[in-house]
């Protein structure tokens, strides 16, 4: 955004969700970008957009070396914020990890919620692609 030019901040940002979330739809997802502590403008996060519109979270988990401790970091983030962790997806954006299913496995037992699916690397990454390896039935729809 810096080096577009483009400031992001959260009050920009919770104007333009609220008339999304007015609509009611039985599923709306609001997607953010790199993570839960991503710096916007001055000292915000992105973390502060969902804490102030109250939203429960889906972490994505890009599965590779270093993911178990970094999505437990991130679900504490976001429990320590006041939020619910909904569900998580695994995002499997290196098929040759070590350890594959041993990491999912410890994924699946220690963060408290459940996993929603598992998105291997693909030709095509637009939504319904996407939505093919999801299962949201654990979110209640």
């Amino acid at each position: 955004a810096r080096e577009a030019g483009v400031r992001l901040d959260v009050p920009a940002l919770v104007d333009a969700v609220r008339p999304i979330l007015a609509r009611q739809a039985d599923f709306t997802l609001v997607e953010g970008a790199g993570g839960w502590r991503v710096p916007l403008a001055g000292t915000a996060s992105l973390s502060d957009l969902p804490i102030v519109l109250g939203l429960p979270v889906i972490l994505v988990v890009g599965v590779r070396l270093g993911c178990i401790n970094h999505a437990l970091l991130s679900a504490e983030a976001i429990q320590r914020d006041g939020l619910r962790l909904a569900g998580w997806v695994a995002n499997l954006v290196d098929a040759q990890t070590s350890r594959l299913e041993e990491n999912l496995a410890t994924l699946t037992e220690r963060l408290p919620a459940p996993c929603l699916g598992r998105v291997p690397r693909l030709d095509r990454a637009d939504a319904a692609s996407v939505a093919l390896h999801l299962d949201l039935a654990a979110l209640g729809f």
